[in-house]
């Protein structure tokens, strides 16, 4: 008996951002390398992100082994992109003195 073999398409789509997300679901692309990185085996990633499929994390995986550097550059670029959205609400937050009430209400409490 013989079967046919065919490409099957990777699961991974950008959302309206520019974000790469697995399945359908809104599991990024970055999550899964991180758990992969960390050591969880596509079935313990499964576990945890109950809304992905173990098939297409596997598929996910397989991509990002044969294009371990192109994701990885993208990953980077994720990264910047949210360092510089931390520190731009870091500076918001701080021109608006929101930092220092919050200090200021703690120590108040800590006194009592």
């Amino acid at each position: 008996m013989t079967f046919h073999i065919r490409a099957e398409p990777v699961p991974i789509s950008f959302d309206e951002e520019g974000v790469a997300r697995a399945g359908g679901t809104r599991v990024t692309l970055q999550t899964i390398v991180a758990a992969f990185h960390r050591g969880a085996s596509p079935e313990a990633i499964a576990e945890e992100y109950d809304a992905l499929d173990l098939s297409d994390i596997y598929v996910i995986l397989g991509y990002y082994l044969q294009h371990r550097d192109e994701v990885d550059a993208y990953i980077r670029g994720q990264e910047q992109v949210a360092e510089t959205l931390r520190l731009e609400n870091d500076a918001r937050n701080q021109a608006l003195g929101l930092r220092e009430r919050l200090l200021a209400r703690l120590d108040e409490k800590s006194r009592r």
